[in-house]
């Protein structure tokens, strides 16, 4: 029996639940592996070689390939495991967010500063029903 994801119609959340982990499970191990310096040189050197040593879906790879974050992030990934791939690449995570909104760094750190993301569309789709 599935269980209820009451969550899953809120416009742009994806929840990195037991569902999502089983799926984004070697995306994310190999991300854990960019931790030991020699797996970051052997990726940096050969990223599709690299990523063909793991099991991880086409769709995985190529959004690795791409760095867009927000497909992994669908695929299985968390993004705690995906800022190794950022790490990797000599990115901060506020670089990465902001990519991922698609603003530049400053334009990212200046909303953050000035309070955040508005709420404005951060609601369930059907809002006429209690969740």
């Amino acid at each position: 029996m599935a269980l209820a994801k009451p969550y899953k119609d809120i416009p742009g959340t994806t929840i990195f639940d037991a569902e999502m982990s089983r799926l984004g499970y070697h995306l994310n191990q190999f991300c854990m592996s960019l931790m030991q310096a020699a797996n970051r040189a052997r990726f940096k050197a050969d990223e599709r070689a690299y990523l063909d040593e793991w099991p991880m879906s086409e769709p995985q790879k190529q959004a690795v390939l791409a760095r867009d974050l927000n497909r992994c992030i669908a695929l299985g990934g968390n993004i705690y495991f995906l800022a190794k791939i950022g790490a990797t690449d000599g990115k901060s995570f506020q670089q990465m967010a902001g990519s991922m909104t698609g603003m530049d760094e400053e334009a990212y750190r200046d909303m953050m500063i000035a309070g955040g993301r508005s709420i404005a569309g951060n609601r369930y789709v059907d809002a006429g029903e209690k969740k």
